[in-house]
Order: structure tokens, then C-alpha cells, then sequence
């Protein structure tokens, strides 16, 4: 059952001494009728509506504690509740949990942070600035014609703290519990990929380090100007220095391709980064693990395949909601 602050709790004694009845007023607080009857009980027995002394162990932190407490770590949001242990002053160290269970009376819970691109102001400025030029761009007429593209590097075994393992007490270092991770991830593939409402390119391999040659080469010439034949397609690339050299934004001007401007440290405006994760947990549920690198750019290739083309254009529909977003946050970090 509910309990009453003391602010309703005055409330509710008010109404009772203005002749209002018990249950009228329960339910204006969602409680019980009994919850009322015993708080005027107590007020005509001890003239008050606070709560009476409990048994248990005393409250050992004062309100000017709690304050320091809680506008510390508003403050600074990682520090740790044993950092604000020993700063807090008086004659007593406090316990961490004393402190965590003063922060969750103030809804602060220790949650793991988000990850994002570090953005400069002039960084926000130009997503700002970039949100705002395509507020009114529709689906219908914009966002269908850009074909969004990027690269991504995949893992042949990812180890992010997510996976979790079944076992008894005393079994953390068991042969059969023990989670074996190889150095860097045992190495990966990189692929390149583009997505448009209306389909998406073939997976390329990437292998080794990509220049502005290999990139118009290997990537733009045969797998990303067959897509652009279309005089009212879009391509859209990020500000990777391929993507940016002479020689490719010469090539895309001799093309007549139309370039989408891009604003730098942009990833969470591109869809297609949200295809990279499915993809990966696409490739993580699959019964047999890829062995090697092979096997890798197999698994990736087939299930880049078989995702449905619903999804994709799920994923390209919240472009106007990404701009929204962004021009909301003052171009800080946005939930996409």
C-alpha cells in the first residue's frame, strides 16, 4: 500500500478538520480508508503527523550530509560512492553503501554510461547547423533517394561484458565457466555497405588499409556507382579521409554524383550504424561461431542478406527524427 508524504499527509489533515470524509480522501491519495482513520488517530494523540520513532539502527548521516552527497555526484557524474565517502566531512568515515543509499533516495543509481564521439563546440555547431537545413526533408521526397553508406570492422570474438555464463559458487575460474578471450579479439574484417529504402549494395571485403585509390577503386567505381545511376540518387558518406580526398570527391564531381553533406562525428545521424549492430548480433546467435576470418566474412555476407528490407527502411524513416533530435540536444549526443 502507497504511503503518504508529509506534505499529502498535511493536506489530507486539512480536509479531515474541514469536515471532508476518510474515504472521499483515500481515494484522492490512493490509500486505504485505514491509512487515513490512523493518521488522524495520531494527530489527536500526539498533535503531529510525523512519522513515530522506530526501532533500528539510527540514521547517521544529517540533511546537510545528504546534500553534499547528492550535489556532489551531480556535479561529477562518475565518481565513485567511496571517493565520496572519504570526502565527506566530519569525525566518521561513512560506509559506500551508506552513500549509494543516499543517492538512490535521490533517484541516482550507478548505470553504464553511454559511449559516444567526443564533440567539440564546433562540432555541435555544425550539427546543429546540419539538423536544422534538413528539419523539413520527408521521406517521401528526401530521405527514399540517399543511399547511406559506411565501413565497419567486425570481430572474430567481441568481449563487451554482456555475456554471461551460468554457474555454481565457487565456480568462477572453472575450465567450463572461464570466458578465453584472444588478443585484440582474435582480429576481424572490415566491410563496406550501402542502404537505401529501396535495397541495399552487396557486403564488400575490405582488406587492409583502405586509401583514396583503393576506395574509388574497389568501393565507389564498381559496387557504389551502379546504385547512383538514378539522376536523383544521394550518396551519403561520412568525413573519413578517404571519403575526403581529392582524388575521390573528384572522381564522385566527374560522376555527377550528388554528395549529401556530412557533419564530422556524426555516426548516430547514419542508420546504417544501427544495420552494423543488428548484423553483429545477427552473426553472435548463430549456433556454430565463425572459427576463423573466413568464416567470418561468410557469416556477415549471408545474414547481411538476409536481413529484411522492413527493417531498413524502419531504420532510414527515423531520419527526420534524428534531426529533430540533434537540433534538440543543441547538437550534443542524441538516443539514436
Amino acid at each position: 500500500m502507497a504511503r503518504l508524504s508529509r506534505e499529502n499527509r498535511q493536506i489530507a489533515l486539512g480536509r479531515l478538520q474541514a469536515g471532508q470524509s476518510p474515504s472521499a480522501i483515500a481515494r484522492h491519495f490512493h490509500v486505504s480508508q485505514s491509512t487515513i482513520n490512523r493518521l488522524w488517530v495520531r494527530f489527536q494523540a500526539t498533535g503531529s503527523v510525523a512519522d513515530l520513532p522506530r526501532a533500528g539502527r539510527p540514521r547517521v548521516t544529517t540533511a546537510a550530509h545528504d546534500r553534499f552527497i547528492r550535489l556532489r555526484h551531480l556535479r561529477n557524474r562518475f565518481l565513485s560512492a567511496s571517493s565520496s565517502a572519504q570526502a565527506l566531512p566530519g569525525p566518521h568515515r561513512l560506509s559506500d553503501q551508506t552513500v549509494r543509499n543516499r543517492l538512490h533516495e535521490a533517484g541516482l543509481r550507478a548505470r553504464r554510461p553511454h559511449r559516444g564521439a567526443v564533440l567539440t563546440r564546433r562540432h555541435r555547431q555544425n550539427r546543429v547547423q546540419w539538423g536544422n537545413q534538413h528539419l523539413r526533408w520527408t521521406v517521401r521526397n528526401h530521405w527514399r533517394h540517399v543511399w547511406f553508406s559506411d565501413e565497419s570492422y567486425f570481430l572474430l570474438q567481441r568481449h563487451d561484458g554482456q555475456r554471461r555464463v551460468y554457474r555454481r559458487v565457487n565456480e568462477r575460474y572453472a575450465p567450463n565457466c572461464v570466458d578465453e578471450a584472444p588478443v585484440h579479439g582474435g582480429g576481424g574484417v572490415m566491410v563496406w555497405g550501402a542502404i537505401n529504402t529501396a535495397g541495399r549494395s552487396t557486403l564488400v571485403h575490405v582488406q587492409g588499409r583502405i586509401t583514396a585509390q583503393r576506395y574509388v577503386e574497389e568501393i565507389l567505381r564498381p559496387h557504389a556507382l551502379p546504385l547512383l545511376a538514378d539522376q536523383d540518387a544521394i550518396f551519403q558518406q561520412d568525413n573519413a579521409r578517404p571519403h575526403t580526398a581529392r582524388l575521390t570527391t573528384q572522381f564522385l564531381t566527374d560522376h555527377h554524383v550528388q554528395v549529401l553533406p556530412w557533419p564530422s562525428m556524426s555516426p548516430d545521424m547514419n542508420p546504417i550504424e544501427h544495420l552494423w549492430d543488428e548484423l553483429d548480433r545477427r552473426v553472435r546467435r548463430r549456433e556454430e561461431a565463425p572459427a576463423n576470418h573466413r568464416d567470418l566474412l561468410q557469416a556477415l555476407q549471408e545474414e547481411w542478406d538476409t536481413i529484411p528490407q522492413q527493417d531498413i527502411r524502419h531504420l532510414i524513416q527515423s531520419m527526420p527524427r534524428r534531426c529533430r533530435a540533434v537540433v534538440a540536444a543543441q547538437g550534443s549526443h542524441t538516443p539514436y
